[in-house]
């Protein structure tokens, strides 16, 4: 994959997720386009409800494509603000724009600082092997 797969203004899990922070400190969530491929043809995205408190690490919703279903992981913690309500009609936004109208959920970090703790995508490149 290239370096148009990982946009250089976001930060990654190793769980496949990336993070757009916005001017307002709300950060935005999704699944890369790595994570994307390897699911397939996403068939239902179910996402936390806004107002839901999430921890790191903990499973805030499943993506489920003609393979498997796979958790969606909390990069940070904070506050569910918003979810992608199109993904409802339109899972396959996640496979055809991962990093843009496929967005999974925003988030209020508790902690503003922890978004600098993930990955750059040099990182999540080279975790990728």
């Amino acid at each position: 994959m290239s370096q148009l797969d990982y946009p250089q203004d976001l930060r990654y899990t190793a769980e496949h997720e990336w993070v757009r922070t916005s001017d307002d400190g709300v950060v935005r969530i999704g699944i890369t386009a790595f994570a994307q491929d390897a699911l397939g043809d996403v068939v239902y995205v179910s996402l936390p409800a806004v107002g839901d408190t999430v921890a790191p690490g903990d499973a805030c919703g499943e993506v489920e494509s003609t393979k498997s279903v796979s958790d969606l992981y909390a990069p940070l913690a904070g506050e569910v603000t918003a979810v992608n309500e199109a993904l409802d009609a339109t899972p396959e936004l996640v496979n055809s724009d991962p990093y843009g109208d496929g967005w999974m959920y925003e988030l209020r970090p508790a902690d503003a600082a922890a978004v600098e703790a993930l990955m750059d995508p040099a990182a999540y490149q080279a975790q990728l092997g």
